[in-house]
């Protein structure tokens, strides 16, 4: 099953159609695409038994992020050796665990202001959590999974390595640096949900180019490891980390410009293109 959030409403996306879920179950789900994961095995139960009918053509560009308001935003960083290399982290290290703040999401098609000449890219598979998790353990962590769907984990890196103390939540948490999507796809239609290809490309160049099967915490692992701390909610989002290709890791060092496309990809899932714009000069600059 795929679930997209077509303008505002929640629709399992069939094909090259779309169904509207609150009409399709005459209200017995809401239109709401986060409302969906507190009641997720009756909505499953309902999909599965539901025929698909009413179904209609829907434009990309009405696309919002799939699960646009979690509680919880949990993000991984340094979650694949290769990028734990070239980030200078020792081999041992431990993944390291932040926030992206839930007012940066936006959808798979959107156009991001950057708030300066360093920002970065990172892409990344991203889980949906579709019930309660608290101390599960690793053999039934895949039991709390909604979907995945592809993230872009976007990164000021000045405002994120400033002082003597990373700011990872702040540089990460600009509007619009949370793109995702295009829709989030069930475990059942993937064929190794723990093994897909994942990448991006920067304006044509591949920058990056791995497998989710390399990374240090998979995501039974991560779901294991961060329920053991606090309580994962419906409708959480996991940002699994990102593999190697980074610009701030390149020498010389190579951030997003305003004429750049960034196309994210993940095997199975699809791909989400963003763009960027500079922002507008301030009242009465130079510029104005």
């Amino acid at each position: 099953m795929k679930l997209a959030n077509v303008a505002g409403r929640l629709n399992v996306i069939l094909g090259d159609n779309a169904l509207d879920v609150e009409q399709a179950s005459e209200g017995l789900f809401g239109a709401d695409p986060q409302a969906v994961y507190e009641r997720w095995q009756d909505f499953v139960d309902w999909v599965e038994s539901a025929p698909p009918r009413g179904a209609r053509p829907f434009d990309l560009a009405n696309l919002g992020p799939p699960v646009p308001k979690p509680a919880q935003i949990f993000a991984i960083g340094v979650n694949y050796a290769e990028h734990a290399a070239e980030a200078g982290y020792p081999p041992d290290s431990m993944p390291v665990t932040f926030t992206k703040f839930p007012t940066c999401l936006t959808g798979p098609s959107a156009v991001v202001e950057l708030p300066s000449d360093s920002v970065d890219w990172e892409v990344e598979l991203v889980v949906a959590i579709s019930k309660r998790a608290e101390r599960v353990q690793r053999a039934q962590a895949w039991d709390h999974v909604a979907g995945l769907t592809i993230g872009q984990d976007l990164s000021e890196r000045q405002v994120q390595m400033a002082g003597t103390k990373p700011q990872f939540s702040l540089g990460k948490s600009f509007p619009g640096f949370g793109p995702s999507g295009p829709w989030l796809v069930t475990p059942d239609e993937l064929h190794d949900p723990n093994d897909l290809a994942i990448g991006c490309t920067l304006s044509g160049e591949v920058v990056q180019n791995s497998r989710t099967s390399r990374m240090i915490y998979d995501i039974a692992g991560l779901i294991e490891r961060l329920s053991s701390v606090c309580p994962l909610l419906p409708g959480d989002l996991i940002f699994t980390g990102t593999p190697a290709g980074v610009g701030n890791a390149r020498t010389p060092k190579r951030f997003i410009r305003s004429d750049d496309v960034l196309i994210s990809s993940i095997e199975g899932i699809g791909s989400m293109t963003t763009r960027f714009n500079s922002p507008p000069p301030l009242a009465g600059s130079d510029d104005d």
